[in-house]
């Protein structure tokens, strides 16, 4: 499992020191439905025929990349930093000691 805090004190590379960001999970955007792409499967599908492209079902992840989205608070730059494969990910939870205790004020 990993947590996260909703601040961190990381590096800027528009102010070139390190200052506080704020942290967010990155989530994927809806697709546009007006990209060329999108529009070339749309024109493929239409009429007879079935399902024209491959639909992909041997999936072999059990976990996905963890992308974390940082916003300085001084300068307003925003990048990604990515973490490695978890299964659990939480974002500013209580940490927990041992035998499940929660440590307030860590």
């Amino acid at each position: 499992m990993v947590n996260i805090p909703k601040r961190i004190r990381t590096y800027c590379p528009k102010l070139n020191k390190h200052t506080i960001h704020k942290v967010t999970q990155y989530k994927k955007s809806q697709t546009r439905p007006a990209a060329k792409g999108q529009r070339r499967y749309e024109r493929k599908q239409q009429g007879y025929g079935g399902q024209t492209k491959p639909v992909f079902k041997k999936k072999a992840k059990v976990t996905k990349k963890v992308t974390l989205y940082l916003e300085c608070m001084e300068s307003k730059y925003r990048h990604f930093k990515v973490l490695k494969r978890c299964k659990k990910f939480e974002l500013g939870a209580e940490k927990k000691g041992k035998r499940g205790s929660k440590i307030y004020g860590a």
